[in-house]
């Protein structure tokens, strides 16, 4: 018979080193989550501190984000942008 290998419950996962590596915003965005660098994931945090603050979800369809001033030169002149094309956007503004 051939035994199956069982995967160890007690393993912890590694972070992604890419995802961890500071980055620095552009101009634009630091206008929004401020100018220090660091990780994506904290970026990501920052940004959605800003739009819950300031009110910027969308009311009916949640998953849509009303761009302010700052946010617009963010997204490229978009006044409305999905959650997940929203990263794709802030990720240009990151070196």
């Amino acid at each position: 018979m051939a035994k199956k290998k069982a995967k160890k419950a007690g393993k912890k996962r590694k972070p992604n080193a890419a995802f961890m590596k500071p980055m620095n915003p552009s101009a634009l965005l630091s206008a929004v989550i401020g100018s220090s660098a660091m990780p994506r994931t904290e970026v990501t945090k920052k940004i959605w501190g800003y739009i819950k603050r300031n009110g910027l979800q969308d009311k009916k369809n949640r998953r849509m984000i009303n761009a302010d001033d700052k946010l617009k030169a963010v997204f490229g002149g978009k006044s409305q942008v999905s959650m997940f094309e929203m990263t794709k956007l802030v990720s240009k503004h990151l070196k």
